[in-house]
């Protein structure tokens, strides 16, 4: 049978690992990006409207930091968490809190970066508005992360596709255990070694699936903004 066709009859007929693997990277990319959120809004919010000595480099930093090699993170987290490391009495080397861990590193550089350069290019006489008709600290900034929202909305999938479509961490850090933490891309990999080219392609399909998907949402989301 021809593999492409052999692919698309495993994801119509709905082959139970196939799926489990789809749901499973999807449960890892949905948390990482979770964890992410909060701080890269924070660490993105500060660099856009705080001025403080060396915050441009700061920035160039976080920047760089979105294009590192995930086996770079893989690598660090796992100094980290394996049983020699500090945190190795958690057991969470080949777990799935390892792979999140190391997702949600992967995901903060980029949220950070996107929701900085999205809040610095909102007109300077929006909060200067705000100001004068008297808004609080606190009501600036619920006013500002509004009028951003598909900035905000563009660096979270930004962050989910980045994390969707890695490699590096998840065979670090996961293992690559059947049933557990086997994820699309680390399944693709060892079943085209193995010569499994129908649920090597039947992932393929649906990881381009997913991207395509993500890729409409940002390009939705930066076509409303502007």
């Amino acid at each position: 049978m021809n593999p492409f066709l052999g692919a698309l009859e495993l994801i119509v007929s709905g082959d139970r690992e196939v799926f489990l693997i789809a749901g499973t990277t999807l449960h890892f990319s949905f948390w990482s990006t979770a964890f992410s959120t909060l701080p890269g809004l924070a660490l993105g919010i500060l660099l856009a409207n705080y001025r403080f000595p060396g915050r441009r480099a700061v920035a160039a930093v976080v920047s760089s930091l979105t294009a590192l090699p995930t086996v770079v993170i893989g690598l660090f987290v796992y100094s980290f968490i394996s049983r020699s490391g500090p945190l190795g009495s958690l057991g969470w080397l080949f777990a799935p809190p390892g792979v999140v861990l190391g997702q949600t590193l992967l995901a903060l550089p980029i949220v950070v970066s996107l929701v900085y350069t999205g809040l610095s290019k909102l007109d300077a006489r929006f909060t200067e508005t705000l100001v004068t008709l008297g808004a609080g600290r606190l009501r600036r900034l619920a006013s500002t992360l509004f009028e951003a929202k598909y900035v905000l909305a563009s660096a979270l999938l930004n962050a989910f596709g980045r994390v969707t479509g890695e490699v590096g961490v998840s065979m670090m850090l996961g293992g690559n255990i059947r049933w557990y933490t086997r994820t699309m891309t680390t399944t693709i990999a060892l079943d085209t070694s193995k010569g499994e080219f129908e649920r090597a392609l039947s992932l393929g399909i649906l990881l381009l699936a997913i991207a395509l998907a993500i890729n409409a949402l940002v390009h939705a989301a930066v076509k409303h903004e502007e």
